[in-house]
């Protein structure tokens, strides 16, 4: 009997082994599977070519050769100055807090010129009596009472007009 149990002890011991050793090759062999995809799938991308950026228009900051420029005087001492160029009036460049924006024409009813640039939230809004700058993501101004050098002398002229001369609507 003894050497029943003896014969019984190796062969639990051997099947216990065969067991083990199986399962540590199989933790074994998973890293190294995923090792070769990982060297795989980095192999793949490096031999993708490089594609150059696509330049974007409202984050990149315009060009402004080839511009006339007309700088506004605002409130609160606020300065901006506005660039455009005679062959494209379907965009403006706006410095405001030495930056410079390229904002894009949007069509309005009332005639006022429009200009946004919806990545950084700016609206330019100019009528022919004054501009004025908004904010579109905070909802607030940050310029108003803009007005260039001829808008400034139109207001001086009709602020030192007599009282009689000035025509009032009732």
């Amino acid at each position: 009997m003894s050497l029943t149990k003896l014969l019984a002890a190796c062969s639990f011991a051997l099947a216990s082994l065969t067991l083990a050793a199986g399962a540590h090759a199989d933790t074994t062999a998973a890293p190294a599977k995923k090792t070769v995809k990982k060297a795989a799938a980095r192999k793949k991308t490096a031999e993708k070519p490089v594609e150059p950026k696509a330049p974007d228009e409202e984050a990149d900051e315009p060009s402004i050769t080839d511009t006339t420029s007309v700088d506004f005087d605002c409130e609160l001492g606020n300065k901006i100055t506005i660039y455009t160029n005679a062959g494209d009036d379907a965009h403006i460049a706006l410095r405001w807090k030495k930056r410079l924006h390229r904002l894009t024409r949007v069509g309005t009813t009332t005639g006022a010129n429009r200009f946004e640039n919806k990545l950084y939230g700016l609206i330019w809004i100019g009528i022919p009596a004054k501009g004025m700058l908004l904010d579109s993501k905070q909802n607030r101004q940050l310029a108003n009472e803009c007005r260039d050098a001829e808008q400034s002398k139109a207001v001086a002229v009709n602020q030192a007009a007599p009282a009689s001369s000035k025509v009032t609507i009732q």
